[in-house]
């Protein structure tokens, strides 16, 4: 059975901002951020792995918190986006949005 795009992502942030500590992860639609599950360095680890895992472009302007502060966030970026070729976003522009 294939993933759906929300199993990808939560499964991506379970194993890499939770260490495999799913009981820790909060529902699709609660803010990562307020939640302290990522931050800005994990806002670069989460774009590298929605250009490359899930092959969707992230523009500077698309790394804002309305894009990437929740696992319903992400896949409605994912699926508004759809495949294209990776570009990556500017690290700086992360520490401004996040």
């Amino acid at each position: 059975m294939d993933m759906t795009a929300h199993d990808r992502i939560r499964a991506f942030i379970i194993e890499n901002f939770l260490f495999g500590d799913s009981d820790s992860m909060v529902e699709n639609s609660a803010s990562l951020i307020d939640n302290e599950i990522i931050d800005s360095t994990a806002v670069l680890e989460l774009v590298a792995f929605i250009e490359e895992s899930l092959s969707v472009p992230v523009a500077d302007s698309d790394i804002v918190p309305a894009n990437l502060d929740s696992v319903d966030a992400i896949a409605r970026f994912v699926a508004e986006r759809g495949a294209g070729p990776a570009t990556r976003g500017n690290p700086e522009c992360v520490s401004r949005a996040f």
